[in-house]
């Protein structure tokens, strides 16, 4: 299979030609590889790649033989590297799959290879010491956005069609909105994270993926939703397949639209154009949208305690993850294993107190409940995914040179204000991939949220909006697919 063939389809078109005998698990994968080798020395996606382990039965599934790729955190691969964008977790092997790596494997997807993430994910853009930055394909010199950045480029450019990813504060939708690909975080419980991560950012944290069309980031949350025992967490099973959700009419909704983030930073001009013409194309389509005020759509707490009660559970965490890999391979604490705005969470998460931390669950239980009520009002919320085109390479940090660790999530937050809140509250929220910006090109992402285990409605209107103004044609420059 030639790659400007493979790269034609989406996952679900490429696994239809797997069941109907057009092509074989095996070509997809080869042709997999070779666009890893024809794209990835200009992204830097793909921090690994290996032979095909998985021998999936042909139409068993609806993505059975879909070449795909595993984020280098928070999912294990049995005899493969996991190491968390982080030198402390260089040469890491998993010893068994994880709960998600066993659905994966049970969804006929063929794994190929892990992509890059930040140190320990903290970050929305991926420029991890350990492997180097990853690339935007729609500028090389732009970030992919993070910490799903690596799935994401690669996605973007053609080496699969769709990659695993996560997201605890904008993870799967920030990338999206960089790359110009569709990303739903899902609800809250709605995916495993166990067996070892079950409490990864408490909560704040779930498993997700980045494809080109949303039929198939339908078609892959069918596949691995739902509860493992022993989960701390748990969504109600949806009604119906999302795959059936997408040829669903969402009827007219209404729609609170928002403008500014409530960190009150500016949003740039491009980005704010971009989502009034999502609002009004949600107007043509029949739905009832109505500004919302950032005053009037209350977060539960303010803003600094937010992000207060943020760092905290994202730093406490992280002293675990350091302190365990530390003792488990033997090596030290500093500058030789750990970036440095990481050793500044790291020192600053030693001092949260079991106290503190429990006021910031409580904060989180504020915000849950706030979210959610606005959602009796509005049936969707939409708001730009991020406040700004990506950034070039090098510059995100600049300005937190020195931060401690609450400085360096007041940075991150600042960098993504709008994504969080819905991380905080375990709503789902998706990126749908609208616009361009006029000067760059760049992709801009529109982000989209609702209640509390929502994720049909959430479907069933970005198959509206995919019809009506479809993005699948857009190619970036660098592009597995091109000649």
């Amino acid at each position: 299979m030639e790659l400007h063939e493979y790269t034609r389809y989406d996952a679900v078109g490429l696994a239809g030609l797997v069941a109907r005998g057009e092509v074989t698990a095996a070509e997809l994968a080869a042709a997999a590889h070779a666009a890893i080798a024809a794209v990835n020395p200009r992204i830097n996606a793909v921090v690994e790649s290996w032979p095909a382990e998985d021998a999936p039965v042909p139409g068993s599934t609806p993505l059975a033989g879909v070449p795909f790729l595993i984020k280098d955190l928070a999912v294990s691969m049995r005899g493969k590297r996991v190491e968390l964008g982080s030198r402390l977790a260089a040469g890491n092997v998993a010893a068994a799959d994880s709960f998600l790596m066993r659905r994966f494997r049970r969804a006929g997807l063929v794994t190929l290879g892990r992509t890059s993430t930040p140190e320990f994910a903290f970050s929305t853009t991926t420029e991890p010491l350990l492997y180097g930055a990853a690339r935007n394909p729609w500028d090389p010199s732009r970030s992919p956005g993070g910490s799903s950045g690596g799935s994401a480029a690669a996605v973007a450019a053609g080496i699969t069609p769709l990659a695993h990813a996560t997201d605890a504060a904008g993870s799967i939708r920030v990338p999206a909105s960089a790359t110009g690909l569709f990303g739903l975080k899902p609800t809250r419980g709605r995916v495993s994270l166990g067996p070892d991560a079950d409490e990864v950012f408490n909560g704040l944290a779930v498993h997700g993926g980045l494809s080109r069309t949303v039929r198939d980031g339908a078609a892959l949350l069918d596949l691995i939703q739902g509860p493992e025992t022993g989960d701390p967490y748990f969504a109600e099973r949806p009604r119906r397949p999302y795959t059936e959700e997408i040829t669903r009419d969402p009827g007219r909704l209404r729609v609170g639209l928002v403008t500014t983030p409530w960190s009150g930073r500016g949003v740039e001009p491009a980005v704010h154009g971009a989502t009034l013409a999502a609002a009004r194309l949600l107007d043509s389509l029949g739905h009832r949208v109505e500004p919302v005020e950032v005053a009037a759509l209350d977060l539960g707490v303010s803003w600094e305690e937010f992000v207060l009660a943020n760092a905290r559970l994202w730093c406490a965490n992280l002293v675990q993850w350091i302190d365990d890999l530390a003792g488990a391979l033997g090596r030290p604490v500093d500058e030789s294993t750990v970036e440095p705005e990481m050793l500044a969470s790291y020192a600053w998460g030693l001092g949260v107190s079991g106290v503190e931390f429990v006021r910031a669950l409580d904060v989180r239980n504020r915000v849950a409940r706030a979210i959610g009520a606005h959602f009796g009002s509005w049936d969707v919320l939409v708001t730009p995914t991020l406040p700004e085109v990506p950034v070039a390479l090098g510059a995100y940090g600049r300005g937190a040179e020195d931060a401690d660790g609450l400085g360096w999530v007041e940075h991150l937050f600042h960098r993504s204000p709008f994504t969080a809140a819905f991380n905080v509250a375990g709503t789902p929220a998706m990126s749908v991939p609208l616009a361009c910006d006029p000067a760059t090109g760049m992709p801009i992402g529109v982000q989209f949220a609702a209640g509390y285990g929502r994720e049909d409605l959430l479907f069933r209107l970005a198959a509206q909006l995919e019809r009506a103004a479809p993005w699948d044609h857009r190619r970036p420059a660098v592009w597995a697919g091109t000649p």
